[in-house]
Formats: structure tokens, C-alpha cells, sequence
């Protein structure tokens, strides 16, 4: 969780960019051959900018994975990425 937790970190915080993953799940984080956990399929990923950090949006993820408010209103932020 601790791999997953910095790689998120990262996307959300220390990039020029903000990323929001939109559809992290299980079968989307890999092992490497030391055990170290990898985020995967961005193919959903959203763009941010520092202030937008709110968006709209009509692309899903996995449903069991979504926050509350990207499933209902389409909203995509950080903290759907946490929930999930």
C-alpha cells in the first residue's frame, strides 16, 4: 500500500501536472520482480491544472471502485483517486 500510497502522492502533489487515475483497482497495480507495487492502465486518467482541480466528466471507471460523487455527478478529483 505503500508503493501504491507514493505513486499517488506523486501524480497528485509532485508533478506539473495534477493526475487523477480515475480507475485505480486491484488488476490495475503490479508487482515488479522485488515485490514493489506499480500503477498501471492510465488509459482514463485525467489533466489537471492547478486551479481546476475539479472536473466534469462522462468517462466511467469500474464501478466498485468509484467514489460517490464521480459515479452519480461525473465529478473527477484527487479525492475520488483516495477513495478508490
Amino acid at each position: 500500500m505503500i508503493d501504491v500510497a507514493s505513486a499517488m502522492e506523486y501524480l497528485h502533489e509532485d508533478h506539473s501536472f495534477v493526475v487523477v487515475h480515475c480507475d485505480l483497482k486491484p488488476s490495475n497495480i503490479l508487482l515488479d520482480e522485488d515485490m514493489v507495487a506499480r500503477v498501471r492502465d492510465f488509459g482514463i486518467s485525467k489533466l489537471m491544472t492547478a486551479d481546476k482541480l475539479i472536473a466534469q466528466t462522462k468517462t466511467l471507471g469500474t464501478i466498485c471502485y468509484m467514489a460517490p460523487e464521480y459515479g452519480s455527478e461525473g465529478l473527477v478529483s484527487t479525492m475520488g483517486d483516495v477513495y478508490s
